[in-house]
């Protein structure tokens, strides 16, 4: 003891130590107790979606049928799922799928047992695989119009390219697929210098039918809730990009009909973004051909004068609506394409693009590349 410190002085500062000391171990005691408990908290939540996603039962390897209609979304195939037995959680489920960025499930009849991985489950909706062998496919390759795939329609099935026609441009079936898919069939399409409402609204892929005679109807709204489904999985990137999805459909489609690989996919889509961003027209030829309303292995300078809203030559922005259907491919460039300085491309004879960021550069790529004088440059 400091001589110089009266006793209660001394007395009263070894208690504020003491304090001090006790305050210490108290902050150090709940410190420690809040990281445990959210160790505890997060191991715990850890298990418990880890075990939400193990199989219902390993064992089990006696199907459960499952029966997916057409326009079901996620929350109704999660539910579907946990009520038939085959995953343990619907929600885990749901969340799980859209993490993973899965989307697009086929809708149908599926045998699924209780041993299916998740996962497993997951690829087998997405790939439309089904237990029973259907009684016939329709395939609609991308890069068609509603008119071609009238034809594809007349060579799988009894039903004429003209009925499959009168259908798609009927004003009621049209209300009833804006009723049903109201996310994705908007009153974009009734846009008056849009030629076919429908197209670029039914999607290409491979379709299977389980019953001998469907309607034509049953026909064409499984093309449309495909095209619904994949819109429902690009969802969220189009609100980031405030982009309807008409405007998806349409550009998506541009692609489709220019691009012959996925590179090129996502550099021609830069290129039309940066046009449209100086206010350039497009200048892209399918969309000619599309008002020409003909096929042309080449495009000439007369056919760029067409007076047509699909003419990008004549118009700037994008045409009224689709010239086609688009696939995956076209779509995942859309809405992530390429970063670019580019303005300017021209195929060569291959079909190999060639791109330029000033028309100078693009001028030479032509002379280069394209050799045919009654061509158009």
């Amino acid at each position: 003891m400091d001589p110089k410190i009266p006793q209660d002085e001394f007395e009263r500062l070894k208690g504020r130590q003491k304090e001090k000391k006790i305050v210490r171990k108290i902050v150090l005691y709940v410190g420690a107790a809040l990281i445990a408990l959210a160790l505890i908290i997060g191991i715990s939540a850890y298990f418990y979606v880890t075990n939400a996603l193990k199989p219902v039962d390993e064992n089990n390897k006696v199907a459960v049928k499952i029966e997916l209609p057409i326009g079901s979304n996620l929350d109704s195939i999660s539910q579907t799922l946990e009520d038939k037995g085959v995953i343990r959680n619907a929600k885990i489920f749901k969340y799980y799928t859209k993490f993973k960025n899965n989307a697009g499930f086929q809708a149908g009849t599926y045998k699924i047992p209780p041993s299916m991985s998740v996962d497993d489950i997951i690829k087998s909706l997405k790939t439309g695989k089904v237990y029973r062998k259907p009684e016939f496919q329709i395939t609609i390759p991308e890069g068609l119009t509603l008119e071609q795939i009238g034809a594809a329609i007349e060579k799988r099935t009894d039903f004429t390219s003209k009925e499959f026609m009168k259908l798609v441009t009927s004003e009621k079936f049209i209300k009833e697929m804006k009723a049903k898919y109201p996310d994705t069939v908007t009153k974009a399409v009734d846009g008056k210098e849009i030629r076919y409402k429908l197209e670029g609204y039914l999607y290409p892929s491979t379709y299977d039918f389980f019953t001998k005679s469907p309607t034509l109807e049953e026909i064409v709204e499984k093309f449309v809730a495909q095209t619904d489904s994949m819109i429902r999985s690009y969802e969220p990137k189009l609100k980031e990009m405030k982009m309807s999805p008409h405007e998806f459909l349409t550009f998506s489609s541009l692609l489709e009909r220019e691009a012959t690989a996925q590179s090129d996919r996502e550099t021609i889509a830069s290129v039309f973004n940066n046009r449209m961003e100086q206010g350039m027209p497009l200048q892209t030829d399918p969309t000619v051909l599309y008002a020409l309303g003909k096929h042309k292995d080449r495009v000439l300078y007369k056919d760029l004068e067409v007076k047509n809203a699909y003419n990008t030559y004549k118009n700037k922005g994008l045409p009224p609506g689709p010239i086609a259907n688009a696939g995956r491919a076209s779509m995942d460039a859309t809405i992530d394409p390429a970063k670019t300085d580019y303005l300017y491309f021209v195929a060569d004879k291959k079909g190999q693009n060639h791109f330029a960021e000033s028309y100078e550069e693009h001028q030479q790529n032509v002379a280069k590349y394209v050799r045919s004088n009654d061509s158009k440059e």
